[in-house]
This record gives C-alpha cells, structure tokens and sequence, in this order.
C-alpha cells in the first residue's frame, strides 16, 4: 500500500509543476492543499490519515497537541532549514523525522527594497490616484540618495541589503547585540554602539534578524519613540520582533512616517486588522521568499527529502 503525503498551504498551487514529483509516485500517493485551515481541529480531520506532510515556512505550525493528534504522520518536510513554528521536541518524541531545504538569501532581500523604494517614493499611492483618476501627482518622494540607512542585524540579508544601499549612495550603519567593527568594516558600514543610537539617527531602519528568545520584542514602544518622525521602518524577517501593537500606535499617532511589513503575528492577516486600512502603512502578505526560483528549490528538494527517507536514509534533518 502507498504512503500518503500531503502539501499543506499551496496557495499558487505551485508545487505539483515546480518538481518532478513521478520520482515517487510509484510508492506515494500526494494531495495538494491551497487553503489555510484556520483552526487546529479542522486541520487533523483533513491530515489525519497522513504519513508524510509538506509544509511551507511557518503557515501552519506544527505544535506538540498537532503532532499528539497525528499517530499516522513519519516524516515532516518543511522549506528552508530553519522554522521556528515547529516543536522538534514532540516531533522527536512522537518519533516524526522532520527534514528542512535549501533557501535562497535573494528573493527576501529583492522585497525588502521593494517595500523600502514603495514607501519612500508613494508609488502603490500614486498608482491607484492614477487608476481611480485621482490627482496627477499628490506627494513628494523621499530621496534615498545621502540618508541613513538603519540595519538590525548583518547577517545574509542584511549584508546584502548593505551592498544595495551604497550603490544608491546611502550612509549605512548596523547593529546586533553580537555585531562587531570586524565584521561591519568587511561590509564596509559603519557599526552603531547601541540599538538607540542607530534607531536615533536613521532614515530608514529595515530588520534582519532571526527570532529568538533575545530577539523577540527587540522593538517596542520606547524604541519606536526614539525614531525620527520623518524616518521609516520595514520589517520582512519576523513579526515577532517587533512589537505589533507598539507599531499600531506608532503609525496611527505618526511617531514615524511611516512602515513596509511583510510579517505578522497572525497570517493570513484578519480581515479588520488595522495593517489592512492604516495609511502610512504599505503591507504585503509574507512574499518575502515566495519568488520561482525559492520554490522550485523548496519542493525539488522536498522530493528529494522524501524519496531518500523511503529508501532508509535521511536528507537535511533539522
């Protein structure tokens, strides 16, 4: 009998076409999902009966009450290497194999800037005056030439977005609790004493680093106070990081100018969340890795994943 395996969130219904899934078809049987389930009973009704899921990123967390529930499943594939919304201690003591993939720096750091030049220069405000016949021109773009670009952590993306930043002819300053002058020097930016400073005097202040216990809350209320009026802020690494209320209230009483998040506490967003209506606010709904070439990578690998743990063997075990 075949072994049942389900891809859980394919919401473009990609990941059929972006691999050669026949590879294993002889001995799995595989279901494509595009929806979210919303609650966690809806989900064990629909996967239940599975010995291998595939999941994507973080949309749907695998908890220790899921893994309780699901006595069928063996192996867990997940893209990328690193997914915090997975408990690898009741993957482990439920005896699940939980295997990861390959995921490129590029496609997070190429909607970062789009986020960054969108917000900067009006262009989604712009673009629907000119569909809706509104005024011809309404706002004056901030330039990017000259400002201060603020970087919380430098690690790939972040030194990625340091490269990108000179060549439009920005200041660029970094800071982490772990960063030091050796490692900014080799990027050729400057290194902030402290998280104040840097948010102090910036332009704009992207953040790029992982969540963990330090991390999570790093910018709150106090932290947001300190940021120009006139200063930006775009997160695309994780909502957690910073403080989601504190930015409601950041945006909605103009402590800054202005946000361009990628990242929420909840996703899909609400329907009647603030980020769906605040105007200084330009929100895209977590694309940051959705891009052809992370994808084909994603599930190529996936397959890969699981054919070896057919034959004995595991590949890229987290």
């Amino acid at each position: 009998m075949k072994m049942r395996c389900a891809i859980l969130d394919d919401y473009q219904n990609a990941a059929l076409r972006l691999a050669d899934w026949s590879r294993i078809l002889d001995m799995v049987e595989v279901q494509t999902f595009c929806q979210h389930f919303k609650s966690e009973d809806q989900l064990i009704e629909i996967i239940s009966d599975f010995d291998i899921i595939v999941i994507m990123r973080e949309r749907t967390p695998f908890t220790a009450s899921l893994f309780e529930k699901l006595p069928k499943l063996k192996l867990l594939v997940t893209s990328g290497m690193r997914n915090a919304s997975i408990d690898l201690i009741a993957a482990k003591k439920y005896g699940v194999t939980v295997c990861g993939t390959a995921s490129m720096s590029e496609p997070p750091t190429e909607l970062t800037w789009a986020l960054l030049l969108n917000v900067a220069r009006k262009i989604t405000k712009e673009n629907n005056e000119l569909r809706n016949n509104g005024p011809w021109q309404s706002t004056i773009g901030t330039d990017l030439y000259g400002k201060r670009l603020g970087l919380i952590g430098l690690g790939k993306i972040g030194s990625r977005m340091a490269v990108i930043a000179k060549a439009f002819g920005m200041e660029v300053v970094a800071w982490s609790q772990n960063l030091t002058k050796e490692q900014t020097d080799k990027c050729g930016v400057q290194l902030a004493l402290t998280k104040e400073e840097l948010l102090e005097t910036c332009d704009f202040v992207s953040i790029h680093l992982v969540l963990s216990d330090r991390t999570r809350g790093l910018i709150g209320t106090n932290e947001l106070k300190l940021m120009k009026p006139s200063a930006y802020l775009i997160n695309t690494s994780r909502a957690a990081i910073l403080d989601q209320e504190a930015l409601i209230e950041a945006l909605r009483e103009n402590w800054i100018a202005g946000a361009g998040i990628d990242v929420f506490d909840m996703e899909p967003l609400p329907e009647s969340h603030p980020f769906r209506m605040l105007p200084n606010i330009l929100a895209t709904p977590h694309l940051g890795y959705v891009s052809e070439q992370n994808y084909s990578t994603y599930y190529r690998e996936t397959v890969e994943d699981i054919q070896a743990f057919l034959e004995g063997s595991i590949l890229r075990q987290l």
